[in-house]
């Protein structure tokens, strides 16, 4: 069946928010609806949702209008097995000893490997993005250097996989992931079911470090932060206070030239840069906690 996507840019988080609910009360309404800050600097945030059946185009236009957007841009997708496709376009990433790969490539798990298992319908955040697979080889360098924290937290976590991988390096090590999406809680529920972790993370819906299980397992030796350059920044007074002494803070989600602006905020919190590692046009920072 075919589907139908309508899509808009406007600035500002709260007023691409506001239209987002506002799509919500649409008739037809749409089964989807995404709000996405665009990564490129720019501050424009992306308005989308996704129909059932063609939207009206002309309640379209007035929210538009009324929220300050810019015109929607409709778009009938064709009947397309998604997942499938994925399925075929998604090879298996290597980081280090981390492995990730669907189902669909179970057989090709090499033995040495530790292997994070992300099925393709649960497609953001299986580790190709370069951000994911970037801390996955961060948090291998600091294996290799010996790290052995007493807690690991993992904001903004998505599909869980920096949990998962963090769960699976140390069995016996106390996890706790959070992100600000229900939704993507409910993913990484699901993720820590297929990998045989359940009940080894605890998965909270907070935003940043706002949720008492985040609060009460502090203060952790290794925190993750796979987010965006705006919420790294604003964050980064509660990512240092709940980092323990000496304690490592690995932050993604930022475009190379962020990076600097990224970097200034945790030395003014006393951190210390130990690592910079750039994949593509993605940079991961490994700060240590003075």
């Amino acid at each position: 069946m075919p589907t139908w996507t309508a899509l808009t840019t406007l600035p500002g988080k709260a007023p691409a928010e506001a239209l987002g609910a506002a799509l919500d009360l649409l008739d037809p309404a749409p089964y989807g609806i995404g709000v996405f800050e665009i990564e490129d600097g720019s501050g424009l945030w992306e308005v989308g949702g996704y129909f059932e059946a063609a939207p009206d185009d002309t309640a379209l236009a007035l929210l538009a209008a009324a929220h300050g957007a810019k015109v929607f841009a409709i778009s009938e997708l064709p009947d397309t097995d998604w997942v499938a496709h994925v399925q075929r376009e998604l090879a298996p990433v290597e980081a280090g000893r981390f492995f990730l790969y669907g189902s669909h490539d179970a057989e090709k798990l090499p033995e040495d490997r530790v292997g994070l298992l992300i099925e393709a319908a649960m497609a953001f955040g299986t580790g190709h993005h370069g951000t994911t697979a970037g801390c996955l080889e961060a948090f291998d360098a600091e294996l290799s250097a010996g790290l052995a924290p007493a807690a690991v937290a993992d904001i903004g976590c998505g599909t869980a996989v920096l949990a998962m991988a963090a769960a699976k390096a140390w069995p016996d090590m106390p996890v706790v992931a959070g992100d600000i999406d229900p939704v993507a809680v409910e993913v990484a529920e699901a993720n820590l079911q297929a990998n045989d972790l359940a009940g080894r993370v605890v998965c909270v819906t907070a935003a940043g470090t706002d949720d008492p299980a985040i609060a009460e397992g502090a203060p952790y030796g290794l925190v993750f932060a796979n987010i965006l350059k705006g919420p790294l920044i604003e964050l980064a007074p509660d990512l240092v206070g709940i980092t323990a002494q000496n304690g490592r803070i690995i932050l993604a989600g930022l475009l190379n030239d962020q990076a600097e602006d990224v970097a200034a905020a945790y030395a003014a919190q006393g951190c210390r840069e130990i690592a910079r590692l750039v994949r593509g046009d993605w940079t991961i920072l490994t700060f240590e906690r003075g």
